[in-house]
């Protein structure tokens, strides 16, 4: 591909249709002004002083780097300004110094002073693009100066610099692998990084550098597999095809021994082997069984990494979700692996490219474990629009998946099949469908008399493949299928596709005994057409006049004798010689006497049936997902999957120790955090108890991971202790909670009736302080007794205090304060609160209905817009009442409101389409509507018990409008007033507790 003109050697050019004529795109804030059209422009606004012509310039310099111009030229104009004080414009100028360093090394070179100091520079950004150029700059004379700044930025307190460090790793071992030994050193102390953003760097780093260097990974696995949920999607398909490496040298074969697999490997983790000896009857039979090999049991390393990499399967990323399904396939038991599937088939609704690699996975998986991907066959569908290469790999699926269940349905999926235009999907089609009668016999004559129907097709493509198959299909039973024989041989002057005449000549020849009144006229037929023939059938046709020869000498010795002195002057030298050769082999003559005599053996030789094997057959020795495995062929860099252990190697390398003075100084910390807790001061023990418990949440989350990635002994030990602290420290914050109610209770008894709204609202403070203090320890029954003893006394005032409304995002307009009656305070009960709380009350009494206002508006909702109403507004609202015509019925109101300029007129309901069981009492026919006016009518609804919608029609004299309303479970149900006497009674009848 040629190189783009440069800005400047075509003075007379101008910008392209639909181009702007300078720059970049507007969006990105480039200069578009006539005025600085060319690289000399440029060249003048980075050479100024001011920062803003310099920043415009690299904009626009970025965006022409960002379309493929080339702006190499402007090398020297922009590395000056490495060193400008203007932190996005030094930003820019790296970019633009990564990108072309490589190709301008000497003028790079002389800037690398200013490239060093940048590496010093207070800004992480800044000091990642330094170190990024000067990696980029590809001259071994730089090397020292590179391993140092790399080690310098390793130990930077900025993760995105070391990230950056662990991406120049690579680039200086390919520009010096001199110093591996100095790189290893660096990944070492990388890979202990407990950043995310510098784990999946480092190990790239590592697979580049140093991948058989096992022994840096041991004490990092824990850590690696705890990290990878949290590193980006790149590092996660780099860890994990690491670990997937790493699991098959360290990790026994969960494979082996799968009938003694045990449920809970974490079982015999734990167990000792006295009690592994002592087990039912069955287990010992089983080990009597296989004396020679123990129960397999699952490493905990290796339960770890399965059960870490299987929340992945859900991840956004085709390449996460395919790197965590080659894990699970490589190292997962049989039982296990088919949590992949569901996985893998989600990810066919990607674009055609996820598709092809997808399935050439699933392609190779199928092979193995068909069961896995059964369930999904009706996936694997070919539709219309996919590309070819998609369908035949599909056809690959389906044919894996073909058993003696499922075959009908895939016979005639693959019937459709055959009718498409696209002709290499139907010879891939037609070739399946003599796979499935290969590898299921009872569907082999069914699958044959489809194929021999085909032969009739007008399409030769389709008859000459169908002609291939059938001869692979006759090589099982030829003497039953004599018939087809003889009507492939009548093909012979109509299909002109060379493999398939082929494959009828050899057909004929292999069981000439079969047709011997056909066989000798079509070798008349191919004689006289021998020489137009293709190679493949000439070399056919001298098979068959050899063999009719052997078996039919009377008929055929001069037709042989003809075919064969044609083919001793073709030019293709293997016809000739082919020709030579079998003259000598069956006319007998004194040299070639002895040779002759085995003419029959060598020629008429049983010949065993042709094996149709899938293509993806031996694929799995390649790992899955990698290059080598689309290929089909080992690429350059790829690693080969080790082989599992026959021993385990020692799990003990993984474990990491823990400095003793770390559990001191923890040990100390939490007694310190303890010390609150025993204070008899009374203002500290809410703020105390609010700021511990954070910590005591992060020493929690602390000591479950390191039980995780620890012993089972310590873990239980620090279990235990936690435990422990955790019952003292809510014993003792029972009691401090106690103490301080107390206190409160004895300050509120002092506090005169007559005081204003201040103490009122500072009791409320020290009384939400309170609940809030007591939900985090524990609910003790002094907190549910002791606030009914001080929140009834109400301080006198002018206005009494509204009790708060649950109130709801979704029903704003229904919120309404409730309006203030003349009635005495113990009895003020809100309209929505009483609703709500309609037969709760503690007390034998029952509550009278009388006393509680009526509802009305009670979830007010839309039921027609103005909009869609062309001015007619229609809300509904439950009243929560029984419906006076019908006591089955669900009494709605029904808000009509006209916001339109005319009046509306004949408003009724229409003839509704009801569900079975659901009926509507319709509301009266309301005549007209004025500009403005709202009315409301009421209608009944019987839903029958079930939260089906009701739809009808709102009519009017001009418009039909279509509604539904479906009601919530709560407005089903018919209050009832009862005292908890005769509640507990009517429970006891039931069956209740």
């Amino acid at each position: 591909m040629s190189a783009a003109p440069a800005y400047g050697e075509d003075k007379g050019g101008s910008a392209g249709p639909g181009e702007p004529e300078y720059g970049h795109d507007p969006a990105s804030g480039g200069i578009f002004s006539s005025d600085y059209k060319r690289h000399d422009d440029l060249k003048e606004m980075l050479d100024t002083n001011k920062d803003s012509l310099k920043l415009e310039a690299m904009k626009t310099i970025v965006a022409m780097i960002a379309r493929g111009k080339n702006a190499s030229d402007l090398f020297p104009a922009v590395v000056k300004n490495v060193a400008c004080k203007n932190i996005e414009v030094k930003k820019l100028v790296y970019v633009y110094l990564v990108r072309y360093a490589e190709e301008q090394q000497d003028l790079a070179l002389l800037s690398i002073s200013t490239f060093q100091r940048g590496l010093k520079d207070p800004n992480q950004l800044i000091r990642a693009s330094a170190l990024r150029v000067l990696s980029s700059i590809r001259v071994p004379i730089i090397v020292p100066i590179m391993m140092l700044a790399i080690k310098e930025a390793a130990s930077d307190m900025s993760p995105y610099v070391r990230k950056t460090a662990a991406h120049a790793i690579p680039k200086l071992y390919s520009l010096d692998s001199d110093q591996k030994d100095q790189l290893i050193e660096v990944i070492e102390k990388l890979l202990a990084d407990k950043t995310t953003l510098v784990a999946g760097s480092v190990v790239m780093a590592f697979e580049e550098v140093c991948p058989e260097r096992i022994d840096l990974i041991h004490k990092n696995y824990r850590k690696l597999c705890n990290l990878l949920i949290d590193v980006e999607e790149w590092g996660q398909v780099v860890i994990i095809s690491m670990l997937t490496r790493y699991a098959r040298t360290q990790f026994l074969s969960p494979t082996q021994n799968e009938s003694l697999l045990e449920e809970n490997p974490e079982k015999a983790f734990y167990g000792s082997e006295e009690d592994e000896a002592k087990g039912p009857g069955s287990e010992e039979a089983a080990t009597a069984a296989l004396p020679a090999r123990k129960p397999y049991v699952m490493d905990p390393d290796h339960r770890l990494l399965l059960r870490n990499t299987k929340p992945l399967l859900q991840s956004r990323s085709a390449a996460v979700v395919m790197a965590v399904a080659q894990l699970y396939f490589h190292l997962a038991p049989k039982a296990e692996v088919g949590v992949i599937a569901k996985a893998l088939v989600r990810l066919l609704r990607s674009h055609s490219e996820v598709q092809y690699v997808v399935l050439q996975n699933v392609a190779t998986m199928s092979i193995k474990r068909r069961g896995m991907f059964e369930p999904y066959l009706k996936s694997f569908y070919i539709r219309s629009t996919d590309p070819t290469q998609i369908k035949i790999l599909k056809l690959e699926v389906l044919t894996n998946l073909a058993n003696e269940t499922n075959t009908p349905t895939v016979l005639r999926e693959f019937q459709t099949y055959i009718r498409s235009m696209d002709k290499d999907f139907v010879a891939a089609t037609i070739q399946a469908i003599g796979r499935c009668a290969t590898n299921i016999g009872r569907v082999r004559d069914t699958c044959l008399n489809g194929l021999v129907q085909l032969l009739s097709n007008r399409d030769e493509l389709v008859v000459a493949e169908s002609v291939v198959v059938i001869k692979k299909l006759l090589q099982m039973q030829p003497a039953q299928h004599g018939e087809i024989i003889k009507h492939l041989a009548k093909l012979t002057d109509n299909i002109q596709v060379p493999m398939a005449r082929a494959s009828i000549l050899w057909l004929i020849g292999e069981y000439c005994e079969h047709v011997p009144k056909i066989a000798p006229d079509v070798l008349r037929k191919m004689a006289k057409s021998f020489t137009a023939e293709e190679d493949i059938v000439k070399l056919q046709i001298i098979n068959l006049a050899a063999k009719l020869y052997l078996t039919n000498s009377k008929q055929t010795k001069l037709l042989t004798q003809y075919v064969l002195s044609l083919a001793k002057y073709d030019q293709n030298y293997d016809i000739r010689d082919r020709a030579r050769f079998t003259r000598q082999l069956i006319v007998p003559s004194e040299q070639g006497g002895a040779l002759s005599r085995h003419a029959k053996k060598l020629f008429l030789a049983p010949k065993p049936a042709p094996v149709l094997e899938s293509s993806f057959k031996d694929r799995d020795h390649f790992q899955l997902g990698s290059l080598s495995h689309l290929l089909n062929a080992k690429a350059t860099g790829y690693q080969e999957l080790p082989d599992w252990p026959e021993e385990a190697p020692d799990p003990s390398v993984r474990n990491v120790e823990v400095p003793e003075w770390t559990k001191c100084s923890n040990r100390e910390k939490r007694k310190e955090k303890e010390k609150p807790f025993y204070s008899d001061s009374e203002g500290e023990s809410g703020p105390t108890e609010s700021a511990d418990s954070d910590p005591e949440s992060e020493s929690a989350s602390d000591s479950k991971s390191s039980s995780e990635s620890g012993s089972g002994e310590s873990s239980s030990e620090s279990d235990s202790e936690d435990q422990e602290e955790e019952k003292g420290r809510s014993s003792e914050s029972e009691q401090s909670e106690e103490e301080g109610e107390k206190r409160k209770m004895k300050k509120r008894k002092k506090v005169p009736e007559g005081q204003g709204e201040g103490s009122s609202s500072e009791e409320d403070s020290d009384s939400s302080s309170g609940s809030s203090e007591s939900e985090r320890t524990s609910e003790t029954e002094e907190e549910q007794v002791e606030p009914a003893s001080w929140r009834k006394k109400t301080p006198p005032s002018g206005k009494s205090a509204p009790v708060a409304k649950e109130i709801s995002l979704l029903d704003l307009e229904d919120f309404t304060p409730p309006s203030v009656q003349p009635v005495s305070p113990p009895t003020i009960v809100s309209t929505s609160l009483a609703t709500d709380l309609e037969g709760l009350t503690l007390t034998d009494s029952p509550l009278v209905p009388s006393l509680l206002s009526p509802v009305v508006g009670v979830g007010r909702q839309e039921l027609l817009h103005r909009v869609a109403g062309e001015g007619l507004a229609v809300d509904y609202t439950f009243s929560r009442q029984p419906f006076s015509g019908d006591p089955h019925m669900v009494s709605l109101h029904i808000h009509f409101s006209n916001s339109s300029d005319t009046p509306i007129k004949g408003l009724h309901v229409g003839t509704p389409k009801l569900p079975a069981g659901i009926s509507i009492q319709e509301f009266p026919e309301i005549e007209s509507l004025a500009p403005g006016e709202s009315v409301t009518a009421v209608m009944g609804i019987n839903f029958c018990d079930s939260t089906q919608a009701a739809n009808f029609q709102l009519c009017t004299q001009t418009r039909q409008f279509y509604v539904s309303i479906q009601p919530p479970v709560g407005e089903l149900m018919a209050p009832v007033f009862m005292s908890e006497n005769e509640f507990k009674k009517e429970q006891d009848l039931r069956g209740g507790r």
